[in-house]
């Protein structure tokens, strides 16, 4: 099966990557080092971490020479400061410039409040004063600007020659301002679900995104990816039916990371490429271009409920085993 694609100009081999998650080493001491390594191993873009715990030099000095690469920038009000870690992004090769928009300030995430995690920082809030007595997720909100606007871009485009990528856009309307504000692509996401409540999907958003960009005629003018709630090879095979260009997958990959380090990042890579293999080996997709939109039946999508069928061979179609009786 051939997987091989082009995110921008960058030549990869599966249309997946790795969006940035904050404070790689909670769940490892190796952190982000870990699945950079691990995502180069795969040949595949990892987005580097505003706010990881290790900087953006530091995965720089470990990257390989040809690894591709992506930052993501959460704005600071100190513009002087962004500038500084889009010049250093771009020193170590990163590719594309994504600025997070759908996040002006973190959710209200209540058990990080209660735990209140005081052990680390991210590389960037060192040596300043940041109050974490009410968790990890208010003290990262004091990095962020919340003012960033459509203006903000023109800025942007005028300190970096890198493809500006909005990540967070969850609505049409954005999707065609991305273009008119001259973005080279846009991250269709939810924050993981951890912003706002009752928030739409990722893969619901996709869908209204792409409608909307095939009636206007603009398919071709953005490029479209996606992050949220990918957990099987089946849901990277949705997401491109649909239009994506590639998925980003973020919990999975720290799950790994926890258990086995950078071994266990790559496994739960290998699972998720074996399954897409066996998914569109029944659809009958040798390569990537055989996927199309009228393979989802995408009915029930917006209602956020699905029949499950009974599952008759289960339920009935085998005597279920009892335990011996006991004869005390």
């Amino acid at each position: 099966f051939d997987f091989t694609l082009y995110f921008f100009v960058t030549f990869l081999s599966f249309p997946l990557y790795d969006p940035a998650t904050a404070l790689g080493k909670l769940p490892h001491p190796e952190g982000e080092l870990s699945i950079a390594r691990a995502t180069y191993n795969h040949n595949i873009i990892y987005m580097v971490p505003t706010l990881g715990s290790y900087s953006v030099d530091d995965i720089g000095l470990i990257k390989a020479p040809d690894q591709s690469l992506w930052f993501q920038l959460y704005v600071n009000s100190n513009r002087s400061l962004c500038k500084d870690l889009v010049a250093r992004a771009e020193k170590i090769g990163c590719q594309a410039l994504c600025i997070t928009v759908d996040a002006p300030q973190l959710g209200r995430r209540e058990r990080d409040m209660r735990n209140k995690f005081t052990a680390q920082k991210p590389s960037v809030q060192k040596g300043q004063g940041v109050n974490r007595d009410e968790g990890t997720a208010r003290a990262l909100s004091s990095f962020i600007d919340p003012s960033l606007n459509w203006d903000d871009l023109k800025w942007f485009r005028s300190i970096t020659k890198m493809p500006i990528v909005l990540k967070g856009v969850q609505c049409s309307e954005d999707a065609i301002k991305a273009i008119e504000y001259g973005c080279a692509g846009i991250v269709v996401s939810n924050h993981g679900g951890r912003q706002l409540e009752f928030s739409r999907s990722g893969i619901e958003m996709l869908e209204e995104i792409m409608n909307e960009l095939e009636r206007t005629n603009n398919k071709d003018k953005l490029e479209v990816y996606m992050d949220g709630g990918v957990r099987r090879g089946s849901d990277i095979f949705k997401a491109l039916a649909l239009g994506a260009r590639g998925v980003g997958i973020g919990r999975p990959a720290l799950w790994g990371l926890a258990s086995y380090g950078q071994d266990g990042v790559e496994k739960v890579l290998q699972i998720l490429k074996d399954e897409l293999v066996m998914v569109m080996a029944l659809m009958g997709c040798p390569d990537l271009s055989y996927i199309r939109r009228d393979m989802l039946i995408t009915k029930d999508l917006s209602n956020h409920t699905t029949i499950v069928p009974r599952n008759e061979m289960l339920n009935g179609g085998y005597v279920p085993m009892r335990p011996p009786i006991s004869k005390l």
